[in-house]
This record gives C-alpha cells, sequence and structure tokens, in this order.
C-alpha cells in the first residue's frame, strides 16, 4: 500500500495512534519480565486483539494488517517452509561440536512434557502472536500507511529490537556460548544486551520481508515460533 500524505489532523491521529502502541507495548514488556510466570500467556492474547481493534479503528483493513484471509494459504506456505529451514540449522547446529554450545541455555532446560508445554503452548500464545501482530501488523500497517513500506520495515524492526532489551539482561548468566564470547561482568553484559538489540532487529527485518512475501502474518509467525519453539 503506497504511504499517503496526511492532513494536520491526520498526523496527529497518526502520532497520538503509534504513541498509544507504544506506551501499550512498554508497559506490557515491564510487566511480563517483571510479573508472575507466564504473564505474558494472559496478556499476549489480550493485548494483541486489543492492538487489532485499534488499527482497525484507525482504518487498517486486515490485509493491511496481514491478516486476511484470502493470503493464508501462502503465508502458511511460507511459513511451513520456513520452520523446515530452521529446523535443519538446529539440528546441525546441535550435533557440530563447534556450535553446540550456543544450545546449552539455562533458562530452556525442561523436561519433555515441559518443553512440549513451551513450545505449542506459551510461546505461540506468550510470545510469537503479540510479537507478530504488534510489530510486523499494527506497527508496519500504521507506518507503511502515511511512511512507506521502506519506513515500515526499518521502525518496526528497530522497535522489535529495543523489545529484547530486558529479556537479555541475563543472558551472559544463562547461556554459555554468550558468557564466553561477551564476558561475565558489566561490560559483558551490556556487549550482550546490544548484540542481542541489534540480532533480533536484523531478523525483525527478515520476518517484515517473509510477511511483505506473502502477505500474510501467518509466514512470519511461522519463523518466529521456530526459532524460539524449537531451540
Amino acid at each position: 500500500m503506497p504511504a499517503t500524505v496526511p492532513s494536520p489532523l491526520g498526523r496527529l491521529r497518526f502520532a497520538a495512534t503509534i504513541a498509544a502502541v507504544l506506551l501499550v507495548l512498554a508497559t506490557v514488556n515491564v510487566l511480563i519480565r517483571f510479573g508472575p510466570p507466564h504473564t505474558g500467556l494472559v496478556l499476549g492474547p489480550v493485548v494483541a486483539v486489543a492492538l487489532v481493534v485499534l488499527a482497525r479503528r484507525y482504518g487498517l483493513t486486515w490485509d493491511c494488517l496481514g491478516l486476511s484471509r484470502r493470503k493464508l494459504r501462502r503465508g502458511f506456505l511460507w511459513g511451513t517452509a520456513a520452520v523446515l529451514a530452521v529446523a535443519t540449522v538446529y539440528l546441525v547446529g546441535a550435533v557440530l561440536p563447534l556450535t553446540r554450545p550456543a544450545f546449552d541455555d539455562m533458562r530452556y532446560r525442561l523436561a519433555p512434557g515441559a518443553a512440549l508445554l513451551a513450545a505449542f503452548v506459551v510461546v505461540p500464545l506468550g510470545t510469537v502472536l503479540l510479537e507478530e501482530v504488534a510489530f510486523r501488523g499494527v506497527l508496519m500497517g500504521l507506518v507503511n500507511r502515511y511512511r512507506g513500506a521502506g519506513w515500515a520495515r526499518l521502525s518496526s524492526s528497530t522497535l522489535f529490537g529495543l523489545w529484547h532489551v530486558l529479556p537479555s539482561l541475563r543472558l551472559t548468566r544463562a547461556n554459555a556460548a554468550a558468557a564466553t564470547v561477551f564476558g561475565v561482568g558489566a561490560a559483558g553484559q551490556v556487549l550482550a544486551v546490544l548484540a542481542s538489540v541489534g540480532f533480533t532487529a536484523v531478523a525483525g527485518l527478515i520476518l517484515c520481508e517473509l510477511r511483505r512475501r506473502s502477505g500474510s502474518l501467518l509466514a512470519a509467525a511461522g519463523l518466529h515460533w521456530a526459532t524460539n519453539g524449537l531451540g
């Protein structure tokens, strides 16, 4: 959808809507990280629906949000291909001695039943749903409407990277490979956070491209789920 030139009132409404979305996401991020366990599992779906309602009231179509039923099949095919690709990379990485330490993360040492619950319930509902709707759906759709596709991808991906500041604070203590690369002191923690933000921002660009090519959030959600749920 090409960018349009808004009126002064339209610009004000656009800025207010973006500010509201960012305020909601910042609040949810803090609540998820410092609230009771599985807060995200409860808040994620609720906030995702609320953001879609807000975007629809603003005037975005289902297609602008990546939620058009006409694009579901294409999104499913792209998403399935992404899942298979990630599964292959993870399998090879877990087998090779050189890359095996990257998969040794104490945050994800779970019993088989808990691992299945995390992969098929907690990750899709507590992480992927909200993040895809918020960043590749609502924010990307809003910015694309008035600033164009380039700005939409760049801004949503940058914000997606910043969203991961809080989750990465314990990275060097939880992941053996991260501790080896960055160290375990304060400087190492800062470097790990910066690296995590940069990495997830780049990942956001890839997810945006999947969303663009398929026309559906389902494609980006497939890749997103695979990287989190299979790891």
